[in-house]
């Protein structure tokens, strides 16, 4: 039937019928917030581009930590900024490194959140490329086994989760043989395997201080033009053992991510960048949007394109609103 007949407006009138029939609804168990942690004491950086974030020491972040908790968030991603850096990313390695120190104290405080270790070589290069460089270029199978070493030390740490964002050809194999022949084959690995070359991540090179020092990444990272070289990152991931699979960034690539959950039908995870949320606090702060509003709406909209798992910088606030929380 049609109009007359039809009309799609009756599902609107009522606010509980327009519940009732939602087809989209974001959780709170859908969101992880990422966090920044830094060498020192007493630190709480604010990183200007990124309104309300911050690289926290190591005691002000598990303080962070709590809030997220209070808030209703149950899993953050740690980014570490290390005291000094090298040539190949081997500080990452160490058992004393600051990754490692953040998730022992943070377990020790709050044993129940869910932490999920990023794995790379950006933050931690004196050059500020994802592996070790070769013949002014990352060279990959050299990158793995730094990438391999680093996964193991953070698992023994106490990482519920390793994520590698690398985008070396073979590292979530190499990684999982590792994690497997130092008994933690009960560690998800979630991989970055559609992450692409993107002008989304400025704010997070200020944030993590990782910014290249010369060149680009883009013979790891992916061409943001492509959509087929995306699913076959993807299941050469699936291949080699990933548990979770990650398109990276989400806004500008919700047409990948609903490829991704349609094709292989595994739990995806989306990363909403640094970038994207910029670009709304910016819009927020000159009052073009209703901040908050606009927020949702973009989470919704990732959680709709077949994202499982969303990693924003919006977490805290977008899980207040869902819970109700004020402030």
């Amino acid at each position: 039937m049609m109009f007359p007949e039809t009309r799609l407006r009756r599902l609107r009138y009522n606010s509980v019928l327009r519940d009732m029939v939602t087809e989209t609804k974001l959780s709170v168990d859908d969101l992880v917030m990422p966090l920044f942690v830094c060498a020192g004491t007493n630190v709480r950086n604010p990183i200007s581009s990124m309104p309300g974030n911050f690289q926290f020491s190591v005691e002000n972040l598990v303080e962070e930590c709590k809030n997220v908790a209070a808030a209703g968030v149950k899993a953050v991603l740690l980014f570490g900024i290390p005291a000094e850096k090298d040539e190949d990313g081997t500080v990452a390695c160490q058992h004393n490194g600051i990754v490692q120190q953040a998730i022992r104290a943070i377990k020790s405080e709050l044993p129940e959140l869910y932490i999920i270790a990023d794995v790379c070589n950006c933050e931690y290069t004196t050059h500020g490329h994802c592996g070790t460089i070769i013949d002014g270029d990352v060279d990959n199978d050299t990158t793995l086994e730094t990438l391999a070493a680093q996964s193991v030390s953070l698992a023994e740490a106490g990482a519920d989760m390793i994520a590698p964002s690398d985008m070396m050809d073979g590292r979530v194999g190499r990684i999982r043989e590792a994690l497997d022949d130092n008994k933690f084959e009960k560690i998800p690995i979630m991989a970055y395997s559609a992450k692409y070359a993107s002008g989304f991540y400025g704010p997070f090179r200020e944030a993590a201080e990782s910014a290249p020092k010369f060149g680009n990444r883009a013979t790891y990272q992916m061409n943001p033009a492509n959509s087929d070289e995306a699913m076959r990152e993807v299941e050469l991931d699936i291949a080699e053992g990933a548990d979770i699979v990650m398109v990276k960034p989400a806004l500008s690539f919700l047409d990948i991510i609903y490829r991704v959950k349609t094709e292989f039908k595994m739990p995806t995870a989306a990363y909403n960048v640094s970038g994207e949320f910029s670009m709304l606090k910016a819009a927020e702060e000159k009052d073009w949007i209703d901040g908050p509003r606009v927020m949702m709406e973009i989470l919704t909209s990732i959680k709709r394109a077949g994202a499982d798992i969303i990693i924003t910088y919006s977490a805290v606030d977008a899980a207040k609103i869902l819970n109700g929380i004020k402030g």
